[in-house]
């Protein structure tokens, strides 16, 4: 039978390699470049009809910068603060306007969001980790805040209310020490963040396709999932 004692001084003692072959900074910055796969804007989702609450117009290929700071607060401990700039827009959702003598008609939308992940993280240096190569992995919480964008033939939406969203992520990575203090980093990161806003259009007409058009005088809810992988790769400088 396994002895229980020798194994976990085993596991610290590779533990104890791994975080030795970190030089003696603590402190890195870095700079990434973040894609994520797809997103979700539920159109009506406080809808009684569970097709039209559950519908949503897909987003795809989302390229977004983040920047990232990371201290060692123990050996094989690192705590880090992520922040992330996302926003994309897409044509192809139809909406259903007043036209100006009172008949309806289908209005080609563009909808997206901007999107600002602040996240905290804890991650662990793992034990086969080597002079040139750390393998990491962590996960933590973050806060959201973004805000729904709609344009229709130049005009606007305004966001009245948004609600704040929480969520946690998890992530496995790889950091390549380059030269010195130089860190090429790559990264797959799992989260599922979402939030709802209630907006307003800017305009109580709109001028389409030669007409004019009225959107609805009252807010409208919104709600936007970020479903998909994301996939990280970035640079960062150990400074002190």
């Amino acid at each position: 039978m396994l002895n229980t004692k020798k194994l976990f001084a085993f596991f610290l003692f590779l533990t104890t390699i791994a975080s030795a072959q970190y030089n003696e900074k603590k402190m890195s910055l870095g700079l990434n470049g973040v894609y994520t796969t797809t997103a979700k804007i539920y159109l009506s989702p406080n809808s009684s009809d569970n097709v039209i609450r559950n519908f949503s117009f897909p987003l795809s290929d989302i390229f977004n910068p983040a920047v990232e700071a990371r201290y060692r607060i123990m050996e094989n401990l690192l705590i880090g603060l992520n922040i992330d700039y996302m926003y994309k827009v897409a044509s192809g959702s139809k909406l259903t306007f007043l036209a100006s003598d009172n008949s309806t008609l289908s209005v080609d939308a563009e909808d997206g969001f901007r999107f600002m992940p602040v996240e905290l993280s804890l991650t662990y240096v793992l034990p086969f980790s080597t002079d040139k190569f750390k393998f990491l992995l962590g996960g933590g919480g973050g806060y959201y805040w973004g805000e729904h964008i709609r344009k229709i033939s130049g005009s606007g939406v305004s966001n009245t209310e948004r609600k704040i969203a929480y969520g946690i992520h998890v992530a496995i990575s790889m950091d390549y020490l380059v030269y010195n203090d130089f860190i090429i980093k790559s990264e797959m990161k799992f989260r599922d963040p979402q939030f709802t806003v209630k907006s307003k259009y800017n305009d109580t007409r709109i001028l389409y396709n030669g007409q004019f058009v009225r959107p609805p005088n009252e807010s409208f809810n919104s709600k936007i999932n970020v479903d998909g992988v994301t996939f990280i790769v970035g640079v960062a400088y150990q400074i002190f």
